[in-house]
């Protein structure tokens, strides 16, 4: 049993242990039935009722799943890196980066989510798997997604840090390992790419204030001079098609 079925098993004892440790008279007096976990040949099967509640506890979690599992983290710090370099401080605003970061991130996995849809999604929906089962078969597209991004240092360093044998195949990694050491490949990978575009814009602001030096006007700011020849440079040259064009082939 993988590191997600024993996450999800605990998860599952635990609610029931609090489901128990409430009053047996409530369940007398109100008819209501136990949730239940039956013995399969394939495994253990949990009721509807407990399915239910399980999945309006994972709702709650989606944020976190978007924000460490997907390409989301990439896309935001890099679209925020370039907000500071063009000199703009709340434009565009947080609420549209985030949207823009998003739309990215779906269509980005887009290959991903119709893998996990396919081989897990519709199985179970058609109720020839349970859901201990479709959890485990979406977890490896998106964990293969994930070693994909992620640098071998940092997953070697995450392996030392999990006391994992070295001679695990990446693949065979429980997801508690692949994930930190895929979060902290997207913030390297996200400062390089962060550099790359900081540079053009830092070449437009030394060369304003060398201008302004030159001709004695130094107590006006650079920054509010440089800003319009940085926005006007970056439309010129499409900056924004070119960003989500390079970001998206960085995932290969």
């Amino acid at each position: 049993m993988n590191m997600l079925n024993k996450g999800m098993t605990l998860l599952f004892k635990s609610l029931i242990g609090v489901l128990l440790l409430l009053p047996l008279s409530v369940y007398a007096n109100e008819g209501l039935s136990v949730l239940s976990i039956t013995d399969t040949p394939d495994g253990q099967d949990y009721s509807v009722k407990l399915q239910i509640l399980l999945l309006m506890t994972a709702l709650s979690l989606i944020p976190a799943f978007i924000l460490m599992c997907t390409c989301f983290t990439r896309i935001i710090i890099v679209l925020s890196i370039l907000r500071q370099a063009l000199g703009l401080q709340q434009s565009p605003p947080n609420q549209v980066l985030v949207g823009i970061a998003l739309c990215l991130s779906i269509l980005i996995m887009k290959p991903v989510w119709s893998k996990v849809y396919d081989s897990a999604f519709v199985p179970y929906d058609n109720g020839q798997i349970t859901m201990l089962e479709a959890a485990s078969i979406a977890e490896k597209p998106i964990k293969a997604f994930m070693l994909r991004q992620t640098h071998v240092s940092s997953l070697e360093q995450m392996m030392k840090i999990g006391g994992e044998d070295e001679s695990v195949k990446p693949e065979d990694l429980s997801i508690v390992v692949v994930l930190p050491a895929f979060v902290i490949s997207e913030l390297k990978t996200a400062f390089q790419i962060g550099f790359m575009i900081f540079l053009p814009f830092l070449i437009v602001d030394l060369v304003v204030a060398s201008v302004l030096m030159s001709m004695g006007m130094m107590m006006l700011s650079p920054l509010i001079v440089s800003l319009p020849f940085k926005l006007m440079i970056f439309v010129l040259v499409d900056g924004w098609t070119m960003l989500v064009g390079s970001l998206s082939s960085s995932f290969g």
